[in-house]
């Protein structure tokens, strides 16, 4: 944090010209609001300390003025500038935040300083705030806000182009950016479709593969079945044959037992027989 409020003074200083925050001379514009000598006089102080780049010991000035005098509007203004000059050398650690404060200074000179020119440079710096912290819309905003207070401020309007240009290449660079983005997650996305889509084909390769094993699984017993069955039939085949072999034998034993009792019982008549 507090390398990034020293950057921000850096380029607010450096900006002076164009970009810089504007401190008002009490003793130069035209007054208001009722003023006190003392009030004036601390003003000058604080101013003449600024102008010093003493911007600690200016805003302990302007503190005091609007002791003197809460509602002038000078002192006000010139405070936002002295606590923005600050910024770069706050410490984070002790809770303050200058830009914050002035910021706060500023929109309420904006919105309600009874000293248009006042109001348009309140604007004008709160421009400047928003556009170093590059807040591009920001900043078109509180310029437009400027000129509407100010037309004839050529700072606000040449600042408003600068901010225009920003804001518009901020913008494209947004968009590229996002369209990279949608690139990226549409490659994504493609990637995981056909790894998915990979996955389903190994996995549909894996089932047929799979099946297919079943299959001749399956064909293989079924084959051994049938050559059981076979086998079976031929077993019962060779029985039947071998069981007719042993009946025809068996019948053509008895028969020629047969023959044999009937020779015998033939010859034993013969010999029986006398002369």
């Amino acid at each position: 944090m507090k390398t990034a409020n020293k950057t921000l003074a850096m380029i607010l200083v450096a900006a002076a010209g164009m970009l810089g925050i504007t401190a008002r001379a009490s003793d130069s514009d035209q007054e208001i609001l009722p003023t006190t000598k003392q009030e004036r006089n601390l003003i000058r102080e604080g101013n003449s300390l600024y102008r010093q780049k003493r911007f600690a010991e200016a805003e302990v000035k302007y503190r005091k003025a609007l002791e003197e005098v809460p509602q002038s509007e000078t002192a006000l203004f010139n405070l936002a500038a002295s606590l923005i000059r600050q910024s770069g050398s706050a410490d984070p650690n002790s809770g303050n935040n200058p830009i914050k404060d002035a910021s706060e200074i500023l929109r309420q000179l904006g919105k309600d300083g009874f000293d248009t020119n006042l109001s348009g440079k309140a604007f004008y710096n709160l421009g400047n705030i928003a556009f170093n912290n590059n807040d591009f819309a920001g900043a078109v905003d509180m310029y437009k806000h400027s000129l509407r207070k100010n037309p004839d401020d050529d700072k606000a309007r040449q600042n408003l182009r600068i901010a225009q240009k920003k804001l518009e290449q901020q913008q494209q660079d947004q968009q590229n950016n996002q369209d990279k983005q949608n690139q990226d997650q549409q490659q994504n996305q493609d990637q995981q479709q056909q790894q998915q889509d990979k996955q389903n084909q190994d996995q549909q390769n894996q089932d047929q593969q799979q099946n297919q094993d079943q299959q001749q699984q399956q064909d293989k017993k079924d084959q051994q079945k049938k050559q059981q069955q076979q086998q079976q039939m031929s077993n019962s085949n060779a029985d039947k044959i071998l069981k007719a072999m042993e009946n025809e034998e068996a019948t053509t034993r008895k028969r020629v037992e047969a023959e044999k009792k009937k020779a015998a019982a033939a010859r034993k008549k013969q010999v029986t027989n006398p002369w």
